[in-house]
């Protein structure tokens, strides 16, 4: 028998559960509190039906997990994809706490979605199916409860048609007061000018700001992305404006390289008749999907799924900067490897927090009855973003911690220091 065992791969719940207790470990955080936070408020699953193009009726599964909402509303998006599971939703969810506390939004953290791939429904199908969803969840999600997001799979469409949906089941005097009931809906229907870029922008100028910690700029540098839905495609479409090069591209479905840099603008319009898939694009060359860490390069952005980035491929990364664009991408042996061979990873809760720094902006607008323009909107995410980063910096370098227990540090004192004004009922 082998005396040399593989390290069990941990789900992404036992990961975000690790990254807690280390570091309530390390503030030692009220113990109350620890025992509050490392646990679910509501885990809500629903079974129902939707009629298909063909006639036939499917049962679809959708999760909607409600971790913490002691700083406000719970927040958090809802993604399609054949993996959703509570467990997952579970972890997201408190991801969606910490990322929330640690943007000095007031709100909470939720995460949930259906089990499905949605490429394998029509539009037709997946209007039915999230309407569906809408309603089955019910009195589980409003504007100042519970305010779903677009994730994985989901877009503005997706959101439009639950807002509306939800907004059917009110009275007629008081529907047009639960638009925000979601945010990232299209623009012409209360949504915001910007949130489609927000997260990627976020992503973009977490580099921007590590590399002008060190005296340096993003002219030049090289990067490749894993990922290329709305958070991969705006983080590079920003990083090439600002003079990076876009060297590697990877999904599902391809993997590609081009030395010279792949034209972002021109993917894009690729993908989006396949979509999303980025395979078959003429202008760069198509290689094994796992020499794609490998690449030598500055910058990696992971802004695909959790648990990318492992203990069997870390050693392979050759980036001195790791941007968390996806949720939990780096598990905790990958981690400990990449700072090992002192890579700066920006963490998820800090990177990809652009999104839901939008989405408050957006549900601001709807609740005020404003309309903000892109420009103001830009400069609103990008002054609330820089803030929380240079904190976090702060706290790293203050207490000589990466930047993600910098973060977590932030994140759970804000919620500490909310629990001990408010107290506990009764």
């Amino acid at each position: 028998m082998d005396t040399v065992q593989k390290a069990k791969k941990l789900s992404m719940h036992e990961v975000v559960m690790r990254q807690f207790n280390e570091t309530a470990d390390a503030m030692n955080l009220h113990p109350s509190v620890r025992r509050i936070l490392s646990v679910t408020n509501n885990e809500i699953m629903v079974h129902f039906p939707v009629k298909l193009d063909n006639g036939n009726v499917e049962i679809f599964t959708g999760y909607r997990v409600q971790h913490n909402n002691v700083l406000g509303p719970y927040k958090g998006g809802l993604r399609y994809h054949a993996t959703v599971d509570v467990e997952d939703a579970r972890a997201l969810a408190m991801w969606m706490t910490w990322k929330t506390a640690l943007a000095g939004l007031p709100y909470g953290g939720a995460k949930g979605g259906i089990k499905i791939d949605p490429r394998d429904y029509s539009l037709g199908e997946l209007e039915r199916i999230t309407r569906r969803f809408t309603y089955a969840l019910g009195d589980n999600i409003g504007p100042e409860h519970d305010i779903p997001a677009p994730d994985v799979n989901t877009n503005e469409q997706t959101m439009a048609w639950m807002a509306d949906t939800y907004m059917s089941t009110k009275s007629p005097a008081i529907r047009s007061m639960n638009r925000h009931v979601v945010t990232g809906k299209p623009v012409g229907f209360g949504g915001l000018e910007g949130r489609d870029r927000a997260t990627g922008f976020g992503v973009y100028l977490s580099l921007r700001l590590s590399y002008k910690k060190i005296g340096e700029t993003l002219a030049g540098k090289r990067f490749i992305v894993q990922g290329f839905g709305n958070v991969g495609y705006w983080a590079s479409h920003f990083m090439v404006n600002d003079g990076a090069i876009l060297l590697a591209a990877q999904d599902a479905h391809a993997t590609l390289y081009n030395e010279k840099g792949i034209d972002v603008e021109q993917l894009f319009e690729h993908s989006k008749p396949r979509k999303g898939s980025i395979q078959g694009f003429e202008g760069a060359t198509e290689i094994e999907p796992a020499s794609f860490f490998g690449l030598d390069c500055d910058i990696l952005i992971p802004a695909a799924l959790g648990n990318q980035i492992t203990g069997e491929n870390a050693s392979k990364i050759k980036a001195k900067f790791v941007a968390e664009g996806a949720n939990g991408p780096t598990d905790i042996e990958g981690e400990k490897i990449l700072l090992s061979k002192e890579v700066t990873i920006i963490p998820d809760i800090l990177c990809n927090s652009g999104g839901v720094i939008g989405s408050y902006f957006e549900w601001l607008q709807n609740r005020n009855g404003e309309v903000w323009h892109l420009e103001e909107v830009m400069l609103k995410i990008e002054k609330k973003f820089t803030e929380n980063f240079l904190k976090v910096d702060a706290i790293a370098a203050e207490s000589n911690k990466d930047y993600r227990t910098a973060a977590y540090i932030l994140a759970l004192s804000r919620i500490e220091t909310a629990y001990t004004q408010r107290g506990i009922f009764p």
